[in-house]
């Protein structure tokens, strides 16, 4: 299940509010354990420790929703330790599992001993998840996701949270079932955040300095220029680099495209495999079917896949 974009809380009547944990969401089940991406990739053997606690704290014929985080030692939420994670051998993925231990943050419940809840109103499922979750014994990689009807705390936590690494705030309403795919949920964020397909960059794909962006055209089909990032960082070059791969012939672009930000004439570019997708901040502003002004780069999704990105311009 997934959530639309709002630019206010909304109250009344079955909200219930949570924190926009910053991880890689995943729904886990029991008997046999599983873990698995919102792009459905498996992420058991990412995360042994989690794929761990799901067989040894839960029974079985369990199948949870949830956000894999990582909590620093300074007590900020981690995202570049779960791209290291995602990035590493299954030598290092042990080390790793030692050394920066991670979380699933759990805040659903959709089959409990083998019955299905997912038809049920979110009320009930998490009336079922914190009695299951009183069980479990802690300290533990399962965590009862936080959650109120109180919309002065709601407000609390989205003034106060974003200094731990707190997206927003979720709104969920306490009557509806679990629709997968549907953006039934809402959030509320600091800054609008969308997805985009790595389709080129300038500088060597090894060493990126900028990134040039597609989207999917929604009535051909076919990978677009979207626009490009503004200058990025050692740090973003140096983790971009090893995931980018330079593309074959069969690239849909041209070997030069229009400029179109804020210079004149053609730009030569390396292309690369439309395969990365990134976070990226785009404003509003829009020219030729591309985002006008150079992108805010966020960071890498490797959680996600080509087909999760957004078509067209569309930030959901």
């Amino acid at each position: 299940m997934l959530a639309r974009t709002i630019d206010r809380l909304p109250t009344g009547p079955g909200m219930l509010y949570e924190p926009k944990w910053d991880g890689f969401r995943c729904v886990g089940s029991t008997g046999p354990v599983r873990m698995t991406s919102r792009s459905g990739r498996s992420l058991l053997h990412r995360f042994p420790e989690i794929a761990e606690a799901l067989t040894e704290r839960l029974p079985a014929g369990v199948t949870v929703d949830g956000e894999i985080i990582r909590w620093s030692h300074d007590g900020q939420l981690d995202f570049g330790a779960l791209l290291r994670r995602n990035a590493a051998s299954a030598r290092r993925v042990r080390s790793l599992s030692r050394t920066e231990p991670c979380h699933l943050i759990v805040f659903d419940l959709l089959a409990l001993g083998g019955r299905d809840l997912a038809h049920r109103a979110l009320a009930h499922r998490r009336e079922e998840l914190e009695h299951l979750m009183a069980q479990v014994v802690q300290p533990c990689p399962l965590t009862l996701g936080w959650q109120t009807d109180n919309a002065q705390v709601a407000m609390q936590w989205w003034e106060e949270m974003p200094t731990v690494g707190v997206e927003g705030i979720m709104v969920k309403d306490a009557r509806r079932s679990y629709r997968p795919g549907r953006r039934d949920w809402r959030k509320l964020k600091h800054t609008t955040t969308t997805e985009a397909v790595v389709g080129g960059c300038v500088g060597h794909a090894s060493a990126p300095r900028a990134l040039v962006l597609g989207r999917t055209d929604p009535g051909t089909g076919e990978l677009r220029v979207a626009g490009r990032t503004g200058e990025l960082s050692y740090e973003q070059s140096e983790e971009l680099g090893r995931m980018l791969v330079k593309a074959g012939p069969d690239h849909p672009w041209p070997r030069t495209l229009a400029a179109s930000w804020g210079q004149s004439g053609r730009q030569a570019y390396t292309q690369v495999a439309p395969e990365v997708v990134v976070e990226v901040a785009p404003d509003t502003a829009v020219v030729s079917g591309r985002w006008r002004h150079l992108i805010r780069y966020v960071r890498a999704r490797p959680d996600l896949r080509p087909e999760d990105v957004p078509t067209g311009l569309d930030v959901e």
